[in-house]
């Protein structure tokens, strides 16, 4: 009981920390992860505006086929890769980077250097 409060208390201070850090940068759109046990999401949100320019995630959609047989951590570079395609086509080139409560590392690392190579400045 004690390690999940501590786990909860930590999740909360990131997520917090994170989202003060967007609103004094928040000219830009923004690329938010969503990451469960199974899928990882992402979408570039344009929050002047309240309207997103872009999602994809592993659940489905374009990439279903080619996410078959892949481990989650190549499946998030994948869904990187994809987003970074979608915002430049959407006109976005340069974003702020959002993790929510999750850990810069594994899957949330993965998809964010994917979008970086992808042609996201971030």
């Amino acid at each position: 009981m004690e390690s999940l409060k501590r786990k909860n208390t930590g999740r909360l201070r990131r997520k917090r920390s994170t989202r003060a850090r967007i609103k004094k940068v928040s000219k830009a759109p923004r690329l938010s992860v969503c990451r469960s046990s199974q899928h990882i999401y992402a979408q570039i949100i344009d929050d002047a505006s309240g309207r997103t320019l872009a999602h994809v995630g592993t659940a489905g959609g374009s990439l279903k086929d080619a996410l078959a047989g892949k481990k989650k951590s190549e499946k998030a570079s994948l869904v990187g890769a994809e987003i970074a395609r979608l915002g430049i086509e959407a006109g976005v080139d340069r974003v702020v980077f959002d993790r929510g409560s999750a850990k810069y590392h594994g899957r949330v690392r993965a998809l964010a250097e994917a979008a970086r190579e992808g042609g996201l400045k971030f």
